[in-house]
């Protein structure tokens, strides 16, 4: 079974397009030919962004993301921050053109399925079509456990509520992700959408309903969540997610 793109179409709300071309020319201008293309995800491309609660995830794909100076592109984002008070918060990853290429089932999965190209030529048609199997799961969760493991110190080290409110949410997020990565053979497509990769977690997974609910809940609202207790079950839910992976693969290379 061959993935499809999340995004099939770019539909940015008006309120929303002069952030988009904005962000675009500063960035441009900021590191000119340096840049390959620019990409989103998320809701601002789906057209369902929703001021003061939805942010901006773009991507920015790069012949060497060293060339991208991380404290210029933070400085670009505060400005635009100021401009944009309606949007929450926004991030921008950076990966290289051999990065898409050369992990289709990673960093190619990213751009190819879950982002939309907003300027310069989509290197996701690059990508080969990308098979739902156990190689691709395995593929796809090459960095979980350092995404978790930092996610998880921040958190923990966090005395700001705020931050512990932004940290919480985010972990349950990324292991709501995780847990959705397992079901994908049975579901054949990804949701980008939270509630249905909840749902789909709870019909296909055989990890405790209980252990979801308290993520999807986590997810919605983090404010007043203790950490203590939030991170003992993050820790029970990424057992289950490693003892999912480790048997995965154990029955690939047994055949």
């Amino acid at each position: 079974m061959i993935l499809e793109k999340v995004i099939n179409q770019i539909t940015i709300q008006s309120e929303y397009k002069d952030l988009v071309d904005t962000y675009v020319e500063h960035i441009l201008n900021e590191f000119k030919d340096k840049i390959h293309s620019i990409y989103m995800c998320g809701s601002i491309p789906k057209g369902t962004a929703q001021p003061y609660k939805s942010d901006a995830d773009f991507t920015i794909v790069c012949a060497n993301p060293k060339d991208i100076d991380y404290e210029r592109l933070l400085n670009i984002k505060d400005k635009l921050l100021e401009e944009y008070p309606f949007v929450t918060k926004m991030d921008t990853i950076i990966c290289s053109m051999d990065d898409v290429l050369s992990r289709p089932n990673d960093w190619g999965f990213w751009v190819k399925i879950i982002c939309v190209c907003i300027h310069g030529e989509d290197i996701g048609e690059k990508v080969p079509p990308i098979i739902i199997s156990p190689e691709f799961i395995l593929d796809l969760n090459t960095d979980t456990k350092e995404e978790v493991d930092r996610v998880r110190r921040s958190l923990a080290n966090a005395s700001d509520d705020a931050m512990k409110t932004r940290y919480t949410k985010g972990y349950s997020k990324r292991l709501l992700r995780a847990l959705y990565s397992l079901v994908i053979e049975d579901t054949g497509i990804w949701e980008d959408d939270i509630t249905k990769m909840k749902n789909a977690i709870l019909d296909y997974c055989e990890i405790d309903p209980a252990l979801v609910e308290y993520l999807y809940a986590c997810y919605l609202d983090s404010c007043h969540v203790p950490v203590e207790e939030f991170l003992r079950n993050a820790e029970e839910v990424y057992r289950y997610f490693e003892n999912a992976l480790h048997t995965m693969a154990a029955s690939r290379n047994s055949k």
